[in-house]
């Protein structure tokens, strides 16, 4: 069996909207999303931003596991972030436009975001992701 992954919190809820999680940098307060949209089924791994026009500020859709996306079909260009399954930061592609492909080897999770999010966080590869709980009092990461 494989040792649990930086995702293992959204998995365990069953949710399809993570609701009580926020995407953190570990060792900075930095929040990069506080909104989580989980796409670890078929279903909405495919789907993923298809049909939409824009997606919010803090918002990210993780794709796991992955290694890989297009953005085909796709109406506005997005920050792609892949992460390996501890949550390291392996490779980020900023702003990508519509009708590409973009992969990284090693990669467990592709997270999508609107452009420009990764680099008004800061964020860099070799960083690690961390989930952390919204929820008061609560200690789950």
């Amino acid at each position: 069996m494989r040792a649990p992954h930086f995702l293992t919190p959204l998995i365990q809820s069953g949710a399809s909207r993570a609701g009580g999680y926020a995407l953190t940098i570990d060792g900075r307060a930095a929040v990069l999303a506080s909104t989580i949209e989980p796409a670890f089924d078929s279903k909405t791994r495919n789907r993923g931003l298809l049909g939409r026009d824009r997606l919010a500020d803090g918002t990210a859709l993780i794709i796991a596991p992955s290694n890989s996306v297009h953005t085909f079909g796709m109406r506005f260009a997005i920050d792609l972030i892949y992460a390996a399954r501890d949550g390291r930061v392996v490779k980020i592609r900023a702003a990508v436009p519509r009708s590409r492909i973009s992969l990284a080897l090693g990669a467990f999770a592709v997270i999508e975001m609107a452009a420009g999010s990764a680099e008004k966080a800061g964020l860099r590869a070799g960083d690690r992701l961390v989930l952390k709980s919204t929820h008061e009092g609560s200690r789950k990461e």
